[in-house]
């Protein structure tokens, strides 16, 4: 990969994100690709397995979460701390379908020290010793924590921002914006990788999809993984009335990630299922390089297993064509 690390900045404006992000599309998806294959494998799609490992009752009140002990009207089988034996053979399989990174997810507003905590640095071992990436979400953790979950080999821990600043106060009221600031610092000073994206879709203005990316390429270096999802509305939560994001809308915040954060992995999530394959295909040629493997993600539906088989057929010939290089065959891992 041949790229210069001019295209490296971490001081990005709201008004220069927002300029790249209302480019006229072909314009935006070209800059896109061109430092996608600058900065990134142009050939190489990374599959993702995401499992909930502690689901319902978390006191947070995030408006778009079915998990929130808030959202009485949602239909949700609340289940404690999974078996760490369990967990590992869910694992185990997720790695024979062909993911690389394994990502557990529990219902918790912190991490509290003791056994459940215990229990989740033996699954993180448990991943990494079947040779995979090991990403968890747990809420809020202190700096000691973070450390116990390095030695433990954790790849990544995954705290999305959801939205830029100025309009969070709207969909959370539990927890300010800096309580997740202090979080990703805390997962940041213990080295290890920060996956750290949002939604869209939650009636917020493209001002602050702008603004997000903005506090997102303020950190140096930038996050190693940016998850762009759209809302997936959930019955039962307070933004179960939306509209489904235009998939047009989707890309262009794909391309904008790419473009602000060149080296990041930005990864197709939330609301994928919702995309047709062409507009998912549209997604990679425009900087998305990963995507969440399997039916359901945490408590939202997800594109169907065999959906995914006729993408994946669809993806190598379309890649090498829009690569503009010497045909190889496309990675999927």
């Amino acid at each position: 990969m041949d790229a210069s690390s001019r295209d490296i900045r971490h001081d990005w404006t709201v008004d220069e994100i927002l300029a790249v992000h209302d480019r006229p599309l072909l314009e935006l998806i070209g800059e896109a690709n061109r430092l996608h294959r600058a900065y990134q494998p142009a050939n190489y799609v990374q599959k993702a397995s995401l499992l909930s490992v502690k689901t319902g009752g978390c006191p947070e009140d995030c408006g778009y979460c079915a998990q929130s002990a808030h959202h009485r009207e949602v239909k949700l089988s609340r289940s404690p701390l999974m078996p760490v034996a369990e967990v590992l053979t869910l694992a185990k399989r997720a790695c024979d379908a062909g993911a690389d990174r394994f990502c557990m997810g529990a219902a918790w507003r912190e991490v509290r020290d003791g056994a459940e905590f215990d229990s989740v640095l033996e699954m993180v071992r448990g991943v990494r010793a079947l040779g995979m990436e090991a990403c968890v979400t747990l809420g809020m953790l202190t700096e000691p924590q973070a450390e116990r979950l390095k030695e433990a080999g954790l790849t990544a821990y995954n705290h999305n921002l959801d939205t830029g600043p100025d309009y969070y106060s709207q969909i959370v009221s539990t927890r300010t914006y800096d309580d997740r600031l202090a979080t990703l610092q805390a997962v940041r000073d213990a080295g290890i990788e920060m996956c750290c994206g949002g939604i869209i879709g939650m009636g917020e203005s493209v001002r602050d999809r702008a603004a997000m990316l903005a506090v997102l390429a303020a950190f140096d270096p930038h996050p190693e993984s940016v998850p762009i999802n759209a809302l997936a509305a959930i019955d039962g939560t307070p933004l179960a009335g939306r509209k489904k994001v235009d998939p047009l809308e989707f890309v262009r915040m794909i391309a904008t990630a790419r473009i602000v954060m060149p080296r990041s992995v930005v990864r197709l999530s939330a609301g994928r299922g919702s995309l047709s394959r062409e507009a998912q295909i549209l997604s990679m040629v425009a900087g998305a390089n990963s995507l969440f493997y399997g039916e359901t993600l945490l408590t939202a539906p997800n594109a169907a297993v065999p959906e995914d088989e006729a993408l994946f057929a669809a993806l190598e010939p379309i890649v090498r064509e829009v690569a503009q290089e010497t045909p190889a065959t496309l990675t999927l891992a």
